[in-house]
């Protein structure tokens, strides 16, 4: 997809002053993170996926990007403060942990493709874990609960 095609679609995604975040583990929607406590901090945009493969890491997943699999998630415009709040979760800021890193990635959503921030987790320690079928952790979880 042309960058110029992708920009638009994320300038026109996000909310002024917002950033777009993809969340696909414990910040989903009832997750244990659930995103929604942040209130008006944090807009739902919808589902939405990426290209890559889910790791169980026990109480929440690791996502690393790429290939021909896809993740499933929830795409949310944020503001500084949200982004500041998800960075300290993912212990990105303002220890550096080195378990995630923030990148932007390619978001599929409703047949149209945008750029959105998203955690990924460090290759070597998502690999060394069950991979989830299907690439989504809610529908994961209830699986492991029956």
């Amino acid at each position: 997809m042309p960058q110029d095609l992708v920009r638009a679609l994320s300038d026109a995604a996000a909310p002024q002053n917002q950033s777009l975040v993809f969340v696909y583990g414990t910040l989903r929607r009832g997750g244990s993170n659930d995103i929604a406590q942040l209130g008006q901090l944090a807009q739902w945009l919808g589902r939405g996926r990426v290209r890559g493969q889910l790791f169980d890491l026990g109480a929440y997943p690791g996502l690393v990007l790429g290939g021909p699999d896809w993740v499933v998630g929830e795409l949310y415009g944020v503001d500084s403060s949200a982004q500041a709040w998800l960075d300290e979760l993912e212990e990105v800021w303002p220890q550096r942990s080195g378990e995630y890193r923030r990148v932007q990635a390619l978001v599929s959503r409703e047949g149209q493709s945008c750029r959105a921030l998203v955690y990924e987790m460090d290759r070597s320690i998502a690999r060394r874990r069950p991979l989830i079928p299907g690439g989504d952790w809610i529908e994961h979880l209830a699986s492991r609960i029956v």
